[in-house]
């Protein structure tokens, strides 16, 4: 059977709201989905919640709630939170379905050889449920960068994962791209980890130190950790191992993630799948943060962003638009609500709302809405389609945007309101403004073309306005909006 597209998310704990990165996280993935799916292919695209873990067992505690209970309310935001920034999702898994946690004690027997048990002593950060070497938390001066919380020192008898097996494998299949990882600074970071040998993981905790989770099997004292539990997560919900349709999907041909969580999937994934004879991902994306002004996000100093505000504010494709094209696909990027507002009211209300307003309304004005013989765009966009390919989603978009300006020069060259002043009395001013409006629609729906993947909704009113023949609508795309700064027009008057 012909293989089918498949593209993965990294899934949250279910312990907090929904925050930027995760929006990231579906936002990318859905671009890829649409990209795909416009140019013919079926995807099949996961989401998905981490619900086991000392975080999530102590949350329910602090609400009152079993920890089942507690997940059964805590993980439908992060639902909420895909389809609100219209992610075309196909599957969604939660590590507490009885499916997924029967096949996770699978892999664990399937795993056995290269399992074994020991005492380790080291640091713990609590946050990221995982231990860290002496020298990681002497660079990080004692406290974890990512939940500003002091390591804590344990002791503890745990299964291994011998991680170990595997470095060679590994790293010929990141050298050799058949585990592409993007970027390629990220991807030399990781052979840099795998020089001296991947390190072995711990793959569980004693029941005292953590209760809630999937029980290991034949051991009643010991519990899944969470890597081995979540990692698991991509195969699972395909039907892995008892479902044969699993094999249509796998290996996935894009795995998202944050650059803080790529490790895991580069080293430790990778490891867990050789170990039970499936094959490795095509490729891995690890995408930067969002910064807020040039600093990082932290609860601490309060400097979030609110998803549900962006949308709300300023609608959906406003927020596709700068997440895509202002915040770089592979690296860190910022935020700032002038950056924002700048990005929204220049280009999205300036250049390309009212451009297609202009052009509605020459059609109307001057031809009774009739636009006349259309031809396909012209412009070259081998560089658009290599950008989307190399997960370059912001030069993509930057693509599109140079035959937007364009357009828009042409139109003030070509003063399509000095030829219609000559219609009554030259009848080859009415061919000459007739072919001027045709290219100009031409280019405008292969511009909606190029936007389907990113702000599909923009696309599709640009495609209703003029694929028809007649003007349909001359509504306002993007309407002004300084909510978060001033309109600097107020300025001048002033």
């Amino acid at each position: 059977m012909t293989k089918q597209l498949y593209i993965t998310t990294a899934i949250p704990y279910v312990n907090s709201i929904p925050h930027i990165g995760n929006a990231m996280d579906y936002l990318l993935a859905d671009i890829w989905t649409r990209y795909n799916m416009q140019n013919g292919r079926a995807v099949r695209f996961q989401i998905g919640t981490d619900e086991h873990g000392n975080k999530n067992a102590q949350k329910a505690i602090d609400n009152g709630l079993t920890p089942q209970a507690y997940v059964d309310q805590s993980h439908l935001p992060f639902r909420q939170m895909a389809e609100k920034i219209g992610s075309q999702y196909t599957d969604f898994v939660r590590t507490t379905d009885e499916h997924h946690k029967a096949s996770v004690q699978y892999i664990w027997q399937q795993l056995k050889p290269h399992i074994y048990k020991d005492k380790y002593e080291g640091w713990y950060c609590v946050g990221c449920e995982q231990f860290y070497t002496d020298k990681e938390v002497e660079e990080q001066n004692g406290s974890c960068p990512n939940h500003q919380r002091p390591f804590e020192r344990l002791s503890e008898e745990n299964y291994y994962l011998r991680c170990s097996d595997f470095t060679e494998q590994i790293r010929e299949a990141i050298e050799k791209n058949k585990m592409r990882i993007v970027p390629e600074y990220r991807k030399k970071e990781i052979l840099e980890l795998l020089k001296d040998g991947a390190k072995d993981v711990s793959i569980s905790r004693p029941r005292k130190s953590l209760s809630w989770g999937v029980p290991v099997p034949d051991d009643p004292d010991q519990v899944m950790y969470v890597w081995l539990d979540a990692l698991s997560n991509y195969l699972t919900v395909l039907g892995y191992p008892d479902r044969p349709e699993w094999q249509d999907y796998w290996p996935a041909d894009l795995q998202v993630v944050g650059k803080d969580i790529l490790r895991f999937h580069a080293i430790i994934w990778p490891s867990i799948l050789l170990g039970i004879g499936v094959a490795l991902p095509k490729a891995i994306l690890a995408h930067g943060f969002v910064n807020i002004g040039g600093v990082k996000i932290s609860k601490s100093l309060g400097n979030t962003i609110d998803p549900n505000q962006v949308i709300d504010e300023y609608g959906l494709d406003a927020f596709r638009y700068f997440f895509a094209r202002h915040i770089p696909t592979q690296d860190d990027g910022d935020f700032t609500w002038e950056r924002f507002e700048t990005a929204y009211n220049t280009e999205l209300c300036n250049d390309l709302g009212n451009l297609v307003q202009r052009i509605a309304s020459m059609i109307t004005r001057y031809q009774a809405g009739v636009i006349g013989e259309v031809e396909a765009g012209e412009h070259d966009m081998m560089r658009y389609h290599e950008a989307v390919k190399d997960l370059k989603f912001d030069v993509a978009l930057d693509e599109v945007w140079n035959i937007v300006r364009s357009l828009n020069r042409y139109i003030d060259s070509v003063k399509p309101w000095e030829i219609a002043k000559n219609l009554d009395t030259d009848t080859e001013a009415r061919d000459h403004l007739a072919e001027v409006l045709a290219h100009s629609v031409g280019t405008l729906l292969q511009v909606a073309d190029l936007l389907v993947p990113f702000i599909p909704t923009t696309a599709k009113k640009i495609h209703d306005t003029f694929e028809s023949g007649v003007i349909k609508s001359e509504g306002v795309l993007f309407p002004r909006l300084y909510i978060h700064t001033t309109d600097p027009r107020a300025k001048k008057t002033q």
